[in-house]
């Protein structure tokens, strides 16, 4: 199919990969966010070579790259901080890094960026009120005012989607795991040379993500989903590091740069569209973030949905072929991902970091 007229739902990075794909192949497409000041959650976050492989084929290589640091294998330490595995990645794009870490925000500057030149059209501050299907399109009133009809409808709206609810209202929404993260961004020491995790009852981990700036990350058990407020947040944080990363304990002290998030899983089993309404990211398949491939499988759905709609010319076609293509690889990540999660939490079996971070590669490593 080709010329088709597409709305995505979300400006995030699920969406912005989405219109840059789509707008590669020739279609138009408006991104509607509803965030009228398109800000970005969190501090950083880790990508391995199948994000930096689909950066390649969106031609994003470059201008990623330039944002970003790499590094080549996974650092893993036992409770007491004593280092027991370094795991290779693999190198899936020649004269590239293995991994890197990036700013989100760096990362949402880039996609901006690029989806603006594409030439789409970005409407900030908008959102979906309803949908209609008719027989030719999907009718989509905005919460501007406006109506429209278009040739599908991409749904990149996130963990708590609404796009989801609207086409599968009875579908289970998403679940606490009984687990949270913090993140805290600090000066990056000159030897944090790859991502350190620190395995225990609370993880942690060590990111860098530019020259001169990583972050810290704990997931800690959090009975009964608690909600803490910003003022004194940062003590609380503090208050949660274990033992190996004391020393930086202290230097956590501004509650407001303290980005703190209860883990949420989502996988929907069944099909993943209806009539001219396709799902795609967190929407979809959302996971925790211990293998931090949550971004990356959102990356690779982009690029996944773009190809079966240039090989397919009938929609029902082209979304069945995508969801396919996805659903083993996205469940792998979703299962694994919340096994470690629970292993920490005493709910299941310890999980060997060093043994699934090299599991992983090896899936991520292989064609999408």
């Amino acid at each position: 199919m080709r010329d088709l007229d597409i709305l995505v739902v979300g400006g995030g990075i699920g969406g912005l990969t989405a219109a840059i794909a789509l707008r590669r192949d020739g279609h138009r497409v408006t991104v509607v966010e509803r965030d009228p000041e398109w800000s970005v959650y969190g501090v950083g976050i880790i990508q391995q070579g199948n994000v930096l492989r689909a950066m390649q084929q969106l031609g994003l290589l470059d201008d990623y790259l330039a944002a970003a640091i790499g590094f080549d294998f996974v650092a893993v330490h036992a409770p007491d901080g004593t280092m027991v595995a370094k795991v290779p990645s693999h190198r899936l794009v020649d004269g590239c890094p293995a991994n890197v870490g990036i700013g989100r925000q760096a990362l949402q500057e880039v996609l901006a960026r690029r989806t603006l030149a594409s030439g789409a059209d970005v409407f900030l501050g908008v959102t979906v009120v309803d949908m209609a299907d008719l027989d030719d399109a999907a009718r989509v009133r905005l919460s501007d005012g406006s109506e429209r009809k278009f040739d599908l409808v991409v749904g990149a709206d996130g963990l708590h989607s609404q796009i989801r609810g609207l086409l599968f209202p009875g579908a289970p929404g998403a679940a606490f795991t009984g687990q949270s993260v913090w993140r805290y961004n600090l000066p990056r020491p000159r030897d944090l040379d790859s991502l350190h995790v620190y395995n225990g009852p609370i993880g942690a981990g060590l990111v860098p993500i530019s020259e001169d700036l990583m972050y810290v990350y704990l997931t800690t058990p959090e009975p009964g989903n608690p909600r803490y407020e910003r003022a004194g947040l940062a003590a609380v944080m503090r208050s949660k590091v274990p033992a190996p990363l004391g020393d930086l304990a202290s230097r956590i002290s501004d509650d407001d740069a303290v980005v703190y998030r209860p883990l949420e899983t989502v996988l929907v089993e069944g099909p993943w569209h209806k009539d001219r309404v396709v799902l795609l990211g967190d929407a979809v398949h959302a996971s925790t973030p211990h293998l931090g491939q949550g971004a990356g499988m959102a990356i690779e759905d982009s690029i996944v949905l773009a190809d079966e709609l240039a090989r397919h010319d009938a929609l029902e076609d082209a979304f069945a072929a995508y969801r396919e293509r996805r659903f083993q690889r996205c469940r792998y990540i979703v299962e694994n991902s919340l096994a470690i999660c629970l292993g920490q939490l005493g709910k299941g079996p310890p999980v060997d970091n060093a043994r699934a971070a090299a599991e992983m590669f090896d899936v991520v490593g292989q064609p999408i």
